[in-house]
C-alpha cells in the first residue's frame, strides 16, 4: 500500500515506514487545501488516481480546480472542522485517515479504529483517544465524492 501526502512543495510517501519519492501516485491526500493554489498536486497522478482534499468546498469545485481526468476520483472532507469539533484543535489527521480509507477501501473502518486505539495506547488520556476515534468515524462518514 502506498499513500501520498503532498505537503508544501514536497511529495512524501509512506510505505512500510520507508520514505521515497513517487512519480505516479495512486492516492493523493491533501491536508492543506491552500496547496491547490500554489502547486499542481495532480501532477503525475495515475489516470485512475484518488484525491482526498481537506476542504469545506464541494468536490465538483475541487475536481475542476485539480483538472481531474474522468477516471480520477475526487473526495472532499472538512477534516479541520471535524478535528476542532472532536479534539478541540485543528489537527485533521484522524479525520483525514477516515476519509482516505472510505475513499480507497484499503481497510475497514473497524480495522482502522482498532489501529488508532492500539497506537494511542496508554500514551494519551482517554479523552484524546475518544476524540480521535470520533474524528476518524466522522471523516469516514462525512467524506463526499464529486
Amino acid at each position: 500500500m502506498i499513500v501520498i501526502f503532498r505537503v508544501n512543495a514536497w511529495i512524501t510517501v509512506i510505505k512500510k515506514f520507508n520514505k521515497s519519492s513517487v512519480l505516479k501516485p495512486q492516492v493523493v491526500s491533501v491536508v492543506d487545501a491552500t496547496l491547490l493554489d500554489s502547486m499542481n498536486v495532480a501532477e503525475g497522478a495515475k489516470e485512475n488516481a484518488i484525491f482526498v482534499v481537506n476542504t469545506s468546498k464541494d468536490p465538483k469545485e475541487i475536481r475542476a480546480k485539480l483538472k481531474a481526468e474522468p477516471g480520477q476520483k475526487v473526495y472532499t472532507i472538512d477534516a479541520t472542522k471535524i478535528a476542532v469539533d472532536c479534539i478541540g484543535r485543528a489537527m485533521p489527521n484522524a479525520s483525514m485517515l477516515g476519509a482516505v480509507i472510505k475513499a480507497t477501501g484499503l481497510v475497514t473502518l473497524d480495522h482502522l479504529l482498532e489501529d488508532v486505539r492500539k497506537s494511542f495506547g496508554k500514551k494519551f488520556a482517554q479523552k484524546i483517544i475518544d476524540g480521535n476515534l470520533e474524528a476518524t468515524r466522522r471523516g469516514y462518514g462525512e467524506v463526499k465524492e464529486g
